[in-house]
């Protein structure tokens, strides 16, 4: 039984180091939380404990940098999966039920106002200084009007939406949301960082010389110091029947389907960023300080709930390949099976190394599959392989070579085409192509995109308009029914119909975004564009033009140019009505001056369109701001942003939209 304890501790250990610090990991939660209970219940009954035991110790995080000793100590919350359990601890009193969100837990201080440190959970004890990667981070205010020392706890997470952009645009894979949010804390470009999406959710006011007893009250005031913390209910009442009640609506929020009875709820608004769980927190802030500390968990500053995973133990058909822009990512499809109330028969199974971790095999291989935290198919376990999985030696969307990459970061086996061309490589372009900037394909995602590429029904931009040919296949997609495709092929008619300027923007042309469209536009129609820039051997043939420039000019005629581009670029003209209309002012309105525009915009539907009135109107519009600006439109007029602290030293006028209006409307 020793013996068992050891390796168990080991190999929670090991997983949990992996897990956080955003490298591949070794077990699933499923089978974590199985290994945790036996571990727990080993150590109960034998009394023996181990020094490095998980039950005993919070996992340190491997971010680099400078270590901090926390002001005060972050310990971790005992867990249960029975609501009764739930409602023993409240003991009558009122608690507030939460989010238990998955990401990385940060701990930001503030002083004077001012945000003075950010540093990761770490052991506990001691995390890692991350103030650097402040800013890169929605979320952590820089400045708050509490002007005394301040001490949060919050999540770093990322949503579900982002975390699958990434994963389609990246060269490695992450297989969850929580291990890239942790990833992306181990960068050191604090623009790398922000292209991650991450956001930080305050979930506990640790510290504050305010005198605020209430934890509701405590998250009330956070808001009025600009935060966003945590969703939270209050439960006044803690019974075993009104805490599943709220359980049951909180679980809709992440599934769409309530515990009860299972059925579908329609128009639910899922939450977009990845929970494990829930948590519940007595109100009294002052009662809860006066529990003991067992273990590592504090007895009465909080307590976790986990929703009980529901497996199912099924067989795999066959394992698909997808092609994303970087990485071709097998995905397990199964003989169909019911869980959590809705059918399943396919589940990602990330890379290549998961594949060898789980001993994936051929088609019959009996597999069990789970709905990660209700919401994310998973494989957690192989009953019994038959055969040996096949890696394809060729790309599934191009037919090139195939390699296998191993990452130098966290050991990861991935597989990539090999040839830079491959359109699946390219599906960022078609995002851009299809957008409500390009022409305009509504209700078409790269999500879908990147299907049609992987069936090879797309290659080119001019496949999009031939896509009627596969609308019998097309119904047979999950997600497209008659409904859905007969919508798609009429925003696909639709955008056949295009201006000059978007149908230019959707190119994808370096250097040629939409400012510079509407330039070359203004001097030349589109077809003599075309034609001068393939005749022409001078590439600063439209420098001249205001705005472009030698670069831009080069970039623009080396584009047209190229054989592939231009017979490319021929073969979609012949699918569209390209119309361009005149860039003539219709007014004089905003004649003679120069604005910039920054910050959100209320009247118009955004910054593009206030910008297109102000040129009708023969005005101009700048980027930045500089002498010759004579506006600067910000709807938070008294902003300290850099825009408006430069407009205010060279004495520009600040206008917000309303005054905008106001002066220069029709």
């Amino acid at each position: 039984m020793n013996e068992e304890i050891q390796s168990l501790v080991s190999q929670l250990n090991a997983a949990s180091d992996a897990y956080y610090n955003g490298r591949e990991g070794l077990m699933t939660d499923y089978e974590w939380d199985a290994a945790f209970d036996r571990l727990k219940l080993l150590e109960e009954e034998t009394g023996i404990i181990l020094p490095d035991s998980p039950t005993q110790n919070v996992s340190a995080d491997n971010v680099a940098g400078q270590k901090e000793q926390h002001e005060f100590p972050a310990l971790s919350l005992a867990k249960t999966k029975n609501t009764a359990e739930l409602a023993k601890w409240a003991e009558g009193r009122p608690i507030w039920l939460s989010w238990k969100l998955d990401g990385l837990t940060l701990v930001v201080t503030y002083d004077n106002g001012k945000l003075t440190k950010v540093v990761t959970r770490g052991n506990g004890h001691i995390g890692t200084n991350i103030t650097h990667l402040a800013k890169a981070i929605d979320g952590i205010q820089p400045i708050i009007p509490y002007q005394g020392h301040l001490v949060i706890r919050g999540e770093a997470v990322i949503s579900y939406p982002d975390f699958e952009q990434f994963n389609m645009e990246s060269e490695e894979e992450y297989a969850n949301p929580r291990n890239l949010a942790s990833g992306s804390l181990t960068l050191k470009d604090v623009n790398e960082v922000r292209q991650r999406h991450l956001r930080w959710i305050p979930f506990t006011l640790v510290y504050t010389e305010e005198d605020i007893t209430s934890w509701g009250g405590r998250m009330d005031w956070l808001e009025h110091q600009g935060f966003r913390p945590v969703d939270r209910q209050l439960i006044s009442q803690p019974t075993i029947e009104n805490i599943q009640a709220v359980i049951d609506s909180w679980t809709v929020r992440v599934t769409g389907q309530s515990t009860n009875n299972q059925q579908p709820t329609p128009n639910t608004q899922l939450f977009p960023y990845p929970v494990d769980g829930l948590v519940i927190s007595y109100d009294d802030t002052a009662y809860a300080a006066t529990g003991t500390v067992t273990g590592h968990h504090a007895t009465r500053a909080g307590y976790a709930f986990k929703w009980q995973d529901e497996s199912a133990e099924t067989e795999l058909d066959h394992i698909e390949w997808s092609c994303a822009a970087s990485t071709i990512s097998p995905v397990a499809v199964f003989r169909p099976v019911e869980l959590e109330g809705t059918t399943v028969k396919r589940a990602s199974l990330c890379n290549i190394s998961e594949c060898e971790r789980l001993g994936i095999g051929e088609q019959g291989t009996k597999i069990a599959v789970i709905k990660a935290n209700k919401i994310i198919p998973k494989v957690i376990s192989v009953i019994e392989r038959v055969g040996i999985l096949h890696i394809p030696e060729t790309c599934p969307v191009c037919q090139s070579p195939t390699e296998v990459i191993e990452s130098e970061v966290s050991g990861t086996r991935t597989l990539h085409c090999t040839n830079s061309h491959c359109p699946a490589k390219q599906l960022k372009k078609f995002g851009r192509f299809v957008s409500k900037e390009g022409i305009n394909i509504d209700g078409l995602s790269e999500q879908t995109l990147q299907k049609f590429i992987n069936l090879g029904w797309v290659r080119e931009y001019a496949d999009l308009f031939h896509l009627a040919g596969h609308a019998p296949g097309l119904r047979t997609l999950e997600g497209f029914g008659a409904k859905s495709v007969s919508k798609l092929m009429a925003a696909i008619e639709k955008a056949r119909n295009v201006e000059a300027r978007r149908l230019l923007f959707a190119l994808n042309i370096p250097l040629v975004g939409q400012d510079v469209c509407s330039r070359l536009l203004s001097a030349h129609p589109l077809e003599e564009l075309i034609s001068t820039a393939t005749a022409t051997t001078d590439d600063d043939v439209f420098a001249s033009i205001p705005g472009i420039g030698p670069e831009k000019s080069a970039s623009f005629v080396r584009w047209m140019r190229d054989e592939t581009n231009h017979n490319m670029l021929r073969r979609l003209l012949a699918e569209l009505h390209v119309s361009q209309p005149s860039s003539t002012p219709t007014g004089n309105r905003c004649e003679g001056l120069t604005f910039v525009v920054t910050g959100d915009v209320h009247h118009y539907k955004n910054r593009n369109e206030l910008k297109a009135y102000i040129e009708s109107q023969g005005g101009k519009v700048t980027g930045s701001v500089s002498k010759s600006t004579s506006y600067l439109i910000n709807n938070d007029v008294e902003s300290t942003s850099g825009k408006n602290q430069k407009a205010k030293s060279l004495s520009i006028p600040i206008l917000s939209e309303d005054e905008f209006i106001k002066r220069f409307g029709s």
